[in-house]
């Protein structure tokens, strides 16, 4: 098993899983159009791997991804008196069935922990599922106060 961050050649692989883990959840987005989904990923991931905001964690297995950790830095606004670091939103956290209970999500889980603790970023924030809440405590992860949200109408 290795694990690493994800580079241009996974794009197909990471796009195929995206589908394959919101179909899984919500079965009325099996009837939407691969391919306009797969162009607008497409250029979404390409873009991401390009740049210092993104960091997509992978863990393959003979060639294959087999599950996977988007990490998206949020840079905060500098205040005086202290350096400012940027936070870790962590969200898309997929891990393919044939691999569940096997550990694999703990592994890159570890990972990313110590990549947040070598660069030095505040904290990483991610909203679990009630299904992924264990998942995540067992991996040293606190509940923390809700955030508040608006949604527009």
């Amino acid at each position: 098993m290795n694990i690493r961050l994800a580079v241009e050649k996974d794009i197909t692989q990471l796009i195929k899983m995206r589908w394959d883990n919101t179909v899984e959840f919500d079965q009325s987005k099996k009837n939407e159009s691969y391919e306009e989904f797969e162009r607008e990923c497409r250029t979404f991931l390409e873009s991401a791997l390009k740049s210092n905001q993104w960091f997509i964690w992978v863990a393959e297995d003979k060639g294959q991804i087999v599950s996977h950790i988007y990490i998206e830095l949020i840079h905060k606004v500098p205040r005086p008196g202290r350096v400012t670091h940027p936070f870790a939103y962590m969200t898309n956290v997929y891990t393919i069935q044939e691999y569940r209970h096997r550990g694999v999500g703990s592994k890159v889980l570890r990972t990313i922990n110590i990549w947040v603790k070598e660069n030095k970023y505040e904290f990483v924030i991610v909203w679990p599922s009630n299904e992924a809440v264990h998942h995540y405590k067992k991996n040293g992860y606190v509940h923390c106060t809700e955030p508040m949200e608006y949604f527009p109408s």
